[in-house]
């Protein structure tokens, strides 16, 4: 091969910052269908490792199965919530041990390239992974389907952040959903602090505000300048726990095999 066809054959090898996908699961009816969906999106993304956190106390052979069968690479762990926030009557900061327990794992294994707090529950355009990828510092664009408004979203006028709309504000300096921002890995690495509370409602306001200082002026602004929707709230309706398979009647059967699949809290 001559120089000119080597030069020509690299410049087509185009090499993609790697992805991070930091996603908290726990144990419901609802878990493998969720995973599923979610898996299969992120299968359309190059150069991309997905952090799956659940929040348990043993591992799950039925997540593992379902990880092994999408084929997207990943890593799997356990964070549980910390007992005192498991008793409390109120409500619970649901995955943020698993969060921070994917920080964890970045500031130990990842020197570059850019992470998302992708929950399985939602749904997403994957050109969104496309424009996130080259975020230097904190990436920010709306999300659909969010309170009353139907969107959270930065305001932007004159191609800079003047407010955030979201239809609950609840005294936030970062108004935003957990699914609307994306984070440089070098970035998090200069913020040593850095890390999500186990706050309700707080928990991507006190996350974003941990990188400090940060300017607005600083966030990029992806989805064509905040002006389109690429990701949605969407949550899937909760089902009840299924009932067990009677193995006296349908013991010989398939349903046996089926019940084994099913996931009970």
């Amino acid at each position: 091969m001559n120089a000119r066809a080597t030069i020509a054959k690299r410049q087509q090898r185009k090499i993609y910052p790697p992805l991070y996908i930091i996603t908290p699961t726990y144990r419901r009816p609802e878990q493998l269908a969720e995973l599923t969906r979610l898996g299969y999106t992120l299968k359309h993304v190059v150069n991309l490792l997905w952090l799956v956190i659940e929040d348990a106390n043993k591992t799950s052979e039925l997540v593992i199965e379902t990880l092994n069968r999408i084929g997207v690479p990943y890593e799997y762990f356990l964070a549980p919530m910390p007992e005192e926030y498991k008793k409390t009557k109120k409500a619970k900061p649901r995955g943020v041990s698993n969060r921070n327990r994917g920080l964890q794992w970045l500031r130990e294994n990842a020197t570059e390239g850019v992470f998302y707090f992708a929950d399985d529950d939602n749904t997403y355009d994957i050109s969104i992974f496309e424009q996130m990828r080259y975020t230097r510092k904190v990436s920010m664009w709306p999300v659909g389907l969010v309170t009353k408004y139907g969107v959270s979203s930065p305001i932007i006028k004159g191609g800079k952040i003047i407010g955030f709309y979201d239809g609950w504000i609840g005294g936030r300096k970062y108004p935003v959903d957990m699914a609307g921002f994306a984070v440089s890995v070098k970035f998090l690495h200069e913020r040593p602090q850095a890390k999500m509370p186990f706050k309700p409602g707080y928990e991507e306001d006190g996350f974003l505000k941990s990188l400090a200082p940060l300017d607005n002026a600083e966030i990029e602004l992806l989805a064509n300048n905040c002006t389109e929707v690429l990701t949605w709230h969407t949550q899937t309706k909760k089902n009840n726990a299924a009932e067990k398979v009677n193995a006296t009647k349908y013991g010989d059967t398939n349903l046996m095999f089926i019940d084994k699949a099913l996931v009970r809290p």
